[in-house]
């Protein structure tokens, strides 16, 4: 009889990395096929080469402030105001020493002007008005020419209040690696270059595979004895948020022939397999065997020391990851959710993969553990006491929790997937712990 391996889940896990890794995959090392697509749709996407700027950045000096552009030598002093830069346009002029002209926050600066004096900083004088002599022929009428002086005390260095032509990126810079997953900030970036098409990651396809002879599909009626499959959906949009394409096999009955048959249409198709259900020890847990048969390494760890999921199947099979994930919902999900994306990310070569959020919690009741396994568990968040402070430099008033929030344990079964609803996030009992005492401060994985 087939038995457990059950190694700890960072165990299991560092086994994967590494054939991984030995597979090609790491950082800024994805599957090989790529792909153009439009920045602006980059959103979560891994960048395939790197970008090199094809300009400055920016373009041309600009200052940073609203006020007047000045020769820094010429300060603090009177200074006569010459004209205006508009927003868009290039000075007609140039600042001479004892000069200024009127400029507006990122506007151009005006050569012969090395700094910006901010307008609090100044004081206008009195104007004086004059009018341009008319043309001889009358062509043009008289033009009232209005000009004035400003007076600043404040003494600038050069640089001052002005952004340098390149101060951002230089012509020829890699502004962006091969391997980062695209936020707003480097689509913003991106554009800003004018660069409106970047060469990403192919999505990678990832296999789904049900099975059970009690599955039907989510949109059928249901006998006794029978009941949906949501797992395949539930992971189809995890993989979606994940970068992923998933790619829905449909439901196997459990006979072994049709799990060799999909397996090998997935390693065709897909580059990363998930089979839910069919992985655990029993006569008809067919999993474990079509795997090993689907390529080297095959298995790298069978059954690890974890609650929700201990049947959980780590392998990599010629080159492509590979899981059995139980059949169970919240096993699946929770399963799914701490080991097959990260791996997801890693075959995509990212970076910077999305990170899991924390946060401290005290927990409200009493949840035993079994001491022989890493326990995590669904809590329900609530804050419970607010108070009304002073919001810092401000009149206003902003609430705060007085202390810090409720951690609910909730209690459910693996295959009842509402506790899993009601849930802010988990929280984790580690290998040795069999209780966590009521008031214990635990820090609480948060679902998205």
């Amino acid at each position: 009889m087939r038995k457990f391996d059950l190694l700890t889940p960072a165990d299991a896990v560092t086994k994967l990395n590494a054939a991984l890794d030995a597979a090609g995959y790491g950082p800024a090392r994805g599957i090989a096929a790529t792909e153009m697509i439009p920045t602006t749709q980059a959103r979560d996407r891994v960048l395939a080469r790197d970008v090199i700027s094809p300009t400055p950045m920016p373009e041309f000096r600009r200052s940073a402030v609203d006020g007047y552009a000045v020769r820094a030598d010429a300060t603090p002093g009177v200074l006569r105001v010459v004209g205006e830069v508009r927003m868009g346009e290039v000075a007609p002029f140039a600042i001479r020493h004892g000069e200024a002209a009127l400029v507006h926050t990122g506007g151009n600066l005006p050569e012969g002007a090395d700094a910006v004096v901010m307008l609090e900083d100044t004081v206008p004088l009195t104007l004086d008005d004059r009018r341009q002599a008319e043309p001889s022929d009358g062509s043009l009428p008289s033009v009232l020419v209005r000009q004035w002086k400003i007076q600043t005390n404040k003494k600038l260095a050069p640089g001052d209040n002005a952004i340098q032509k390149g101060e951002d990126v230089k012509a020829g810079e890699v502004v962006v690696c091969a391997g980062t997953r695209l936020r707003e900030q480097e689509i913003g970036g991106l554009l800003a270059l004018g660069i409106t098409q970047v060469e990403v990651i192919r999505k990678p396809r990832v296999a789904l595979i049900a099975s059970g002879d009690e599955l039907v599909p989510a949109e059928a009626e249901t006998r006794p004895g029978q009941v949906r499959n949501i797992n395949a959906p539930m992971l189809a949009a995890l993989v979606a948020r994940n970068g992923g394409e998933p790619l829905d096999f449909g439901i196997l009955p459990d006979v072994r022939a049709a799990f060799e048959e999909a397996a090998q249409h997935a390693m065709r198709k897909a580059d990363m397999v998930i089979f839910m259900a069919g992985s655990s020890v029993g006569e008809r847990d067919f999993v474990p065997d079509v795997v090993n048969a689907m390529g080297e390494p095959g298995i790298l760890a069978h059954g690890i020391l974890f609650r929700p999921g201990k049947p959980t199947l780590f392998a990599v099979c010629n080159g492509k990851p590979v899981f059995g994930l139980p059949g169970n919902p919240i096993s699946a999900l929770v399963t799914g959710m701490l080991f097959a994306m990260p791996a997801l990310w890693r075959i995509q070569g990212a970076l910077n993969p999305p990170q899991p959020r924390f946060i401290r919690a005290v927990l409200a009741r009493e949840m035993k553990s079994p001491k022989d396994l890493e326990h995590w568990f669904p809590v329900k968040l609530e804050i419970r006491d607010w108070r009304l402070a002073e919001k810092p430099g401000s009149t206003s008033l902003i609430s705060h929790p007085q202390s810090l929030p409720s951690a609910e344990p909730i209690s459910t079964k693996s295959n009842l997937i509402f506790g899993l609803t009601r849930a802010g996030g988990m929280v984790c009992a580690p290998i040795g712990v069999d209780k966590l005492a009521a008031g214990t401060e635990v820090e609480v994985r948060l679902f998205d």
